[in-house]
């Protein structure tokens, strides 16, 4: 380990790289959010798109984007690089957006939305990959926490800009979307200039079970390295595919307020500024927490609040018990996924996190393509209000195999060092 990092495991302090990836990511979310609060309704008003087309597109654009990660964390594992996957990330992310404010059909939305999800596909592993190989072991957490309390920071930002632009521009989607272009090339420039690629291994795995047969040599491009992420990590991705199979996209909350509580397709962002909120309050305590605590039991707080907050919003009878509702759906997943990804980054081989995480994000893909289809059928077939059943009932399925594995997956389980 270097003298620069030995300073920083003893002060304690939060890494520059760290701070750089979440104002950089504040600014990114800031953009996304942007476009993502009115992609439904105009797909659903202007386009004339069917809300179980709509799921069934979110889905598909999710899956384009997770099933990225594994393959770009295992390529960032290969190279010993991370930056330079997360600007070909980035690029396709910033360009999506002036294609979707040119975009006036169907298949010109999904191109637009498939290149912003492509993209966040590709830089999302290295991204999170990076933070594990600079953050000092005894804060990752709290560096993780603040990663995504930026990051949803910026989404409140950007759910509040879209408000503010939809009536600067008398509800035009479209020059909307351009406007999100702004922050998005501000977020590339700090990528390309102010981020360094970290020095390797600076802070190896500490709790990995099945050591590389040589941990500090480049492994090679190989599905193979998947079993040297270890029993713990393949029963702790059990616990996130069905969790993940509860948590629906976000849009579906956009549209069950837009269709009984809050017609006023300008105010459609506030649902993203609730839903942020709690996801920014619940990150930086919980990584906190679990730096000192058993990470594996807090997943018991995220798993709870998503089965409460679909409790809340199946019974709301106003626009205010609805967005308690979201709050509580928002406080999950700061909760969930700072503890997945701090497990990660503390369990694979060091030389692995890429590939540990891009696993993490594939698994997310699938579990919510299930999530997004199945809550596109219910609606079709029901009302939208039902989704939160089915949802609801997963997440009690979710908290039985947590329960279920939490003998394997604790860090107090046996394990050697890597």
């Amino acid at each position: 380990m270097t003298i620069k990092n030995d300073r920083l495991e003893r002060d304690g302090k939060i890494p520059s790289t760290v701070w750089k990836i979440a104002i950089m990511m504040f600014l990114m979310n800031t953009s996304y959010v942007m476009t993502y609060s009115f992609s439904g309704l105009y797909l659903k008003h202007i386009l004339g798109a069917s809300i179980i087309i709509i799921g069934v597109l979110e889905g598909f654009c999710e899956i384009v984007s997770h099933a990225m990660k594994p393959f770009s964390g295992m390529v960032s594992d290969f190279l010993g690089k991370r930056k330079g996957i997360m600007i070909v990330g980035y690029l396709f992310s910033v360009i999506s957006k002036p294609i979707l404010a040119l975009s006036g059909t169907f298949s010109s939305v999904l191109s637009a939305k498939m290149m912003e999800r492509l993209g966040n596909g590709i830089q999302a592993a290295p991204r999170d990959a990076i933070i594990g190989d600079v953050a000092p072991r005894k804060i990752i957490g709290a560096s993780y926490g603040i990663k995504r309390s930026f990051a949803y920071i910026g989404s409140i930002t950007g759910a509040a800009l879209g408000i503010f632009a939809m009536k600067l521009t008398n509800n035009n989607y479209q020059s909307v979307f351009a406007l999100a272009t702004i922050p998005a090339v501000a977020a590339f420039f700090i990528l390309v200039f102010l981020i360094k690629e970290p020095k390797r291994f600076a802070h190896p795995a500490i709790t990995s079970e099945t050591p590389m047969p040589a941990p500090k040599v480049r492994p090679k491009f190989s599905f193979k390295n998947f079993k040297y992420l270890g029993l713990s990590y393949w029963m702790l991705m059990a616990v996130n595919a069905v969790f993940m199979m509860a948590k629906m996209s976000e849009t579906f909350l956009i549209l069950r307020m837009n269709e009984e509580f809050q017609p006023d397709i300008m105010l459609a962002p506030a649902v993203m500024i609730a839903f942020n909120l709690g996801a920014a309050i619940s990150s930086y305590p919980i990584g906190l927490l679990g730096d000192k605590l058993d990470r594996i039991k807090l997943l018991y707080i995220g798993i709870i609040a998503i089965v409460f907050s679909n409790i809340i919003m199946y019974s709301a009878n106003s626009g205010t018990i609805m967005y308690i509702g979201i709050l509580f759906w928002g406080i999950q997943l700061g909760a969930t996924q700072n503890v997945f990804v701090s497990i990660i980054s503390e369990r694979v081989p060091e030389t692995l996190r890429g590939t540990g995480h891009g696993c993490y994000w594939f698994i997310n893909a699938i579990s919510g393509f299930i999530a997004d289809s199945l809550a596109g059928f219910v609606s079709n077939h029901f009302s939208l209000n039902y989704i939160f059943i089915s949802s609801g009932m997963i997440g009690l399925v979710a908290l039985l195999v947590l329960a279920l594995l939490i003998n394997v997956i604790s860090p107090g389980s046996k394990r050697r060092k890597c």
